[in-house]
């Protein structure tokens, strides 16, 4: 068990934790789940970095990391369905599609055969984190009355429901449209992969 897989399982194990705190009434509990998913987001950077420089990659590894960032990124993704921030079927699109992505690369590595992953889907990626990371630091800073108390405005632009709506729905849409992009990019493999379990 090398370093980048405890990562990942710390990664894993963080999840739970954070969505409980996002949830809670407490206001530093909520403070305390925003480190919480920071801490958990730089575990993903930082396994990564690991396996490459060290060449620590296992095929546990290659199964549970991408898996890993998905359960955090889900989980986050609910938390904000379940508040009423974020519409659930937007969510769920996004979701099912990374399970369906994800599921499709796991299993190809598992057969030995190669799924290409193109920029396209890294910035859907990076565009996904970057709406997360804004959500949590804006309504963590609404929950806590040191910085909400004078800011009512500002904080109300921020949250915006038609903001939110319309950013949510253009994410949605790329993450969409990743999906068929990256399955139209590696039709070949798929194609190999199918015939392979005929």
């Amino acid at each position: 068990m090398v370093l980048p897989n405890q990562l990942t399982i710390l990664r894993i194990i963080l999840t739970p934790i954070f969505l409980f705190l996002f949830l809670a009434e407490e206001p530093v509990l909520k403070q305390m789940s925003l480190g919480v998913f920071f801490i958990a987001a730089l575990t993903d950077w930082y396994d990564g970095w690991l396996a490459r420089k060290f060449n620590y990659i296992t095929s546990w590894g290659k199964f549970w990391d991408p898996l890993a960032d998905k359960i955090l990124t889900s989980a986050a993704f609910l938390g904000f369905a379940f508040l009423g921030i974020l519409e659930l079927w937007m969510v769920l699109i996004i979701i099912l599609r990374d399970i369906l992505i994800t599921s499709f690369r796991v299993y190809a590595e598992y057969r030995q055969i190669s799924f290409t992953t193109s920029y396209y889907a890294k910035w859907k990626t990076f565009i996904q984190m970057a709406f997360l990371y804004y959500l949590l630091i804006v309504y963590v800073g609404r929950n806590t009355q040191s910085i909400y108390a004078g800011n009512e405005k500002t904080f109300s632009i921020l949250l915006n429901g038609d903001l939110i709506y319309y950013t949510m729905f253009v994410i949605t849409l790329i993450t969409f449209h990743s999906r068929i992009s990256y399955l139209y990019k590696n039709k070949n493999s798929l194609i190999r992969l199918i015939k392979s379990e005929a």
